[in-house]
């Protein structure tokens, strides 16, 4: 049975043991929030499984062959959905009530139609739909893998529900479409006390807030005031806050990333952000990520890339997958569990023996999958 929590609390329990921003192999992720009602029998937990279209089988598989050798106590109910199929598939309709039982669910990327005529996204459906209204992104540097910039880490808190997401849009006259952002003072709150209590319980010194103020007056200019109010009442914690606008943003990533601590943002920005967050530490194959609201938690790829030109080759790189598993474990409350498994991977990566084609090298999914597993 779900246990009742109030809101300051599930969103306060971010709080890892051991600090995220150590270099320390079994600090690669930190803890998201505590368990707030998974379905647990006799030990272990049913978790909902949506391995997603392109590479999503693919990186599913790593992640169940490695915790199978681990002996993680996860039973997975899996749904093989996918973005390609119409808006009323039954499939789709069975995950979501699956992550409605289960409260905690792991996924890859569904493909969304280009097409006015194809579906919503699916992925937005499953957020929306379950409010689970906080998106974590994290970009950090590992060992062993070398990028243009060192020393990055940061986290990107994105608000999941409304802005441009809202869905809402209509052509007005032939040739004049109407698309309607919705900014509230209620969500732009609520997604700005979950990055500052993510900072608090991190070990995190600078919440930046990414707007377009200057532009949209009234849509940004309530949510970037309402993250100004909020960030007063975390002055005594000596958590900084500062806003910049995402143009500036962007320039600003891809030339001094170093600068960022977490960074709270509405929808569309938080999408093209994360995005350009994972080129800078080595591209959407290593970007774990989540979804979290106050009953369900659903952990994905921080980077929304279906990989279909890559579907069926045996490349394609599972760490994000694994580590997004690993964020879910600890979310569980799997934390010996967890941390065997992000060291696994830490020393894969470290080691260099194994790398997949983004990585600069030849080997495949199964290659990096069956290392890891020797390093647990």
């Amino acid at each position: 049975m779900l246990r009742t929590i109030s809101l300051s609390k599930s969103l306060t329990s971010t709080l890892s043991k051991m600090g995220p921003r150590a270099m320390s192999t079994s600090t690669i992720l930190p803890h998201v929030q505590d368990v707030l009602g998974s379905n647990k029998l006799g030990g272990r937990y049913t978790v909902t499984l949506i391995p997603g279209d392109g590479i999503g089988q693919e990186t599913a598989s790593a992640v169940k062959t490695i915790f199978k050798a681990a002996n993680v106590p996860v039973d997975w109910e899996q749904f093989d959905v996918s973005g390609y199929t119409s808006a009323d598939d039954t499939t789709f309709k069975q995950s979501v009530e699956s992550l409605r039982r289960n409260k905690v669910g792991l996924k890859g990327i569904l493909y969304t139609p280009v097409s006015s005529l194809g579906h919503s996204s699916f992925n937005v459906t499953i957020r929306k739909d379950l409010d689970m209204y906080a998106s974590l992104v994290l970009c950090k540097n590992i060992p062993g893998y070398p990028t243009r910039h060192e020393g990055v880490d940061f986290a990107i808190i994105r608000e999941n529900t409304e802005g441009e997401y809202s869905g809402l849009e209509h052509q007005s006259y032939p040739g004049v479409v109407e698309s309607l952002k919705v900014i509230t003072r209620t969500k732009s709150e609520r997604i700005a006390r979950f990055a500052f209590d993510f900072a608090l319980r991190n070990n995190r010194k600078k919440v930046t807030c990414i707007h377009k103020a200057n532009i949209m007056k009234l849509a940004d200019g309530l949510f970037l005031n309402t993250c100004r109010e909020v960030s007063k009442e975390y002055a005594s914690s000596g958590i900084k806050f500062d806003d910049m606008i995402v143009d500036n943003a962007s320039m600003q990533l891809v030339s001094k990333p170093q600068q960022f601590d977490v960074m709270v943002m509405p929808n569309l920005y938080g999408n093209i952000v994360s995005n350009v967050g994972a080129g800078l530490v080595g591209g959407p194959g290593i970007v774990p990520g989540c979804n979290i609201g106050r009953e369900y938690a659903m952990f994905e790829p921080g980077c929304r890339h279906v990989g279909k030109d890559i579907q069926g080759r045996n490349t394609a790189n599972p760490s994000a997958m694994i580590l997004s598993s690993v964020m879910m474990l600890r979310h569980l409350g799997l934390d010996d569990h967890a941390n065997k498994i992000a060291n696994a991977v830490s020393k894969t990566i470290l080691s260099g023996a194994v790398k997949t084609p983004d990585m600069g090298g030849s080997s495949t999914t199964t290659d990096f999958t069956f290392a890891v597993i020797s390093n647990l």
